[in-house]
Parts: structure tokens; C-alpha cells; sequence
């Protein structure tokens, strides 16, 4: 049976309020499907860049597979240049995805310095353009991830946010930093509220959402349809069932682990697998006070039957 929709995107419903966002590195398949499991109710791939898909990138399929339990799929691009994303679109709505979302908020330096991620937050008519190409090309909904800005002096975001909607926009997440602010200093959930108010397409809130009570507080705060949790969740899938890292049973993260490793062994391979893998053990393993000796083994290893051996010895979990 089909749980009830909280908000829909377009036409598409949404049946959560929880969204594990996208991150370079990190929203893979095998971890997007562990958190779609636990309760992630979008599952955005990591940011793809319009070049690699006109110009065939090798690892661009291995970048867009996902598996039928995750839908709804948001597939997300980034450039600078709107007749490269109307392309770009256009060509990876073959693989049907639900959702073609415009990354307008990464504050990488060589992402944002030429014009694209949070660089088009400078200019907002080149937003306006961006969305209503590929709103009027594309059968499935297109939506939009901002920041607040470009940085304190430039805090544009209800322009943005409206340039978005009226231009077709079907949703907005919204993180809530400027793009100078990167991941320091405090996101501004009021802002994120102002947003909410000002237009009437579903609002999803990014930024310092660590724990269930934030989850809730922001929630609140906002009146936002949705939640998108990003570095939180690296070591802590758990929290899109409403679980702080505290609250997992010593059980639960061995089981959650041991099905992430074969996920990620599936997908990539045995080599790569265990590779990839370290940096989420790494995070899963971080409030368990291991030895040190025990950690450096466990994560430099390019042994999975070492790696297997060493995790199942660990008494803690």
C-alpha cells in the first residue's frame, strides 16, 4: 500500500518529509537506496555536469543508475550556460528520471567562479531564462537547489526564488548560506521562512539540520514542505527514520553497515567497493571510541577479507 503524500512536486507525490541531499562523492546509489530504506523520500544523484553528459563521459551511466525503489529519481545538473543545460536536460530525460533539478547553490571555487552553482545566483534574469527553458521542453518537472547569495552584500534570494517559480519551477530547496559563507558560520532558517511565504511552490530547507529535534524545530520555523539532510546523514542514515546517532542500537549499525558494504561492493566492484566504503565507515565508526591501531587497520586496508575480519571482531558493535 502506497503511503499518503505529504506535498507533491508537480504532479509527482512526495510520501515523506525527509530528503538525503545531494553531495559530490556521497549520493551514490548504494547509499541514496540505504537511505531511501530508512526513510529518504527523494532520491537526488550527485551534481552532473552538463559537458560530461553532451561529451560522453565514461562514469556518467554509473553516475545516473538508480533503482526502481528510489523514485521518486531527481536527476541534478549544473553549468553556466542555459542553452548547455536545455541540452543536457533534454538528453538525460531518456533515462526517466522524475525530477531535472538545476544545481544553483554549490560554493565550490571552481564550480561557482565560472558562472554556474551558486554563480548563477548573480544573475538572476540567467535564472529566469534557465528555468523556463527547461521547464517548457521537458515533460517531467524541473526544480531548483539555491543558496542565500553570493555573499551578505548580495542577498537575493526572494528574487531568486520567485524567478524560479515564475518560470515554471516545481519546487525550491533551499540552503540556507550564502555562497561565501560555504558550510561556515549559522544557516539562517528565517530566511528560508521569508522564502515560504513569498511563493506558493513546495519549499524544502538545507542547513544545520544535525538531529530529530532540528528536523522538527526547523519545520516549525519555516512552515517548509520538507527537510534535505546532507553531511548529517554521512555516519547517520538513521535520521531520515527519525533516529539521532545516540538511539542506534549497537545492532543496528553493524546490520546497516554490513548492507551498505554490499551495496557499495555490488555497484562498484570488490576493489572500488571497499575503497568507497572507507569514508562512510569512517563516519559510522566515529562515535564508537576505537583504538587507534584498530581504526588506522580498519580503514586503510585494501583487503576486504581483512576489512570483513576486523569489523566483525569489533566487540563495540
Amino acid at each position: 500500500m502506497t503511503a499518503p503524500a505529504h506535498f507533491f512536486i508537480k504532479h509527482i507525490p512526495v510520501s515523506g518529509d525527509l530528503i538525503l541531499a545531494p553531495m559530490d562523492g556521497y549520493s551514490d546509489q548504494p547509499f541514496r537506496s540505504v537511505c531511501r530504506e530508512l526513510g529518504s523520500a527523494v532520491s537526488y544523484t550527485e551534481f552532473i555536469n552538463a559537458l560530461d553528459v553532451l561529451k560522453g563521459h565514461p562514469l556518467l551511466e554509473r553516475r545516473l543508475a538508480f533503482l526502481p525503489e528510489e523514485r521518486p529519481v531527481a536527476f541534478q545538473i549544473f553549468d553556466s550556460e542555459p542553452a548547455r543545460l536545455l541540452e543536457a536536460a533534454l538528453r538525460l530525460q531518456a533515462y526517466k528520471p522524475d525530477i531535472i533539478d538545476v544545481n544553483m547553490g554549490c560554493s565550490v571555487q571552481k564550480v561557482s567562479s565560472r558562472g554556474a552553482g551558486a554563480g548563477l545566483l548573480r544573475e538572476p534574469q540567467k535564472v529566469a531564462r534557465i528555468m523556463a527553458l527547461l521547464s517548457g521542453a521537458l515533460d517531467i518537472p524541473v526544480t531548483a537547489k539555491i543558496r542565500l547569495g553570493w555573499d551578505e552584500e548580495r542577498r537575493n534570494y526572494l528574487e531568486i526564488a520567485k524567478a524560479v517559480e515564475e518560470n515554471g519551477g516545481s519546487l525550491l530547496a533551499v540552503h540556507a548560506r550564502t555562497r561565501a559563507q560555504a558550510y561556515a558560520g549559522q544557516a539562517d532558517w528565517e530566511a528560508i521562512a521569508e522564502i515560504k511565504q513569498a511563493v506558493k511552490i513546495p519549499v524544502v530547507a538545507n542547513g544545520d539540520v544535525r538531529t530529530v529535534a532540528d528536523i522538527e524545530r526547523v519545520k516549525q520555523m519555516t512552515g517548509c514542505e520538507g527537510v534535505m539532510i546532507g553531511r548529517a546523514a554521512v555516519g547517520n542514515p538513521w535520521i531520515f527514520a527519525r533516529l539521532d546517532r545516540e538511539d542506534v542500537s549497537p545492532e543496528l549499525v553493524r546490520s546497516t553497515m554490513e548492507r551498505h558494504l554490499e551495496k557499495m561492493l555490488a555497484f562498484y566492484g570488490e576493489e572500488l567497493g571497499l575503497l568507497r566504503f572507507r569514508k562512510h565507515a569512517s563516519r559510522y565508526l566515529a562515535p564508537l571510541g576505537l583504538e587507534r591501531e584498530i581504526r588506522r587497520r580498519l580503514l586503510t586496508t585494501d583487503s576486504l577479507a581483512e576489512f570483513q575480519d576486523i569489523f566483525h571482531s569489533l566487540i563495540i558493535i
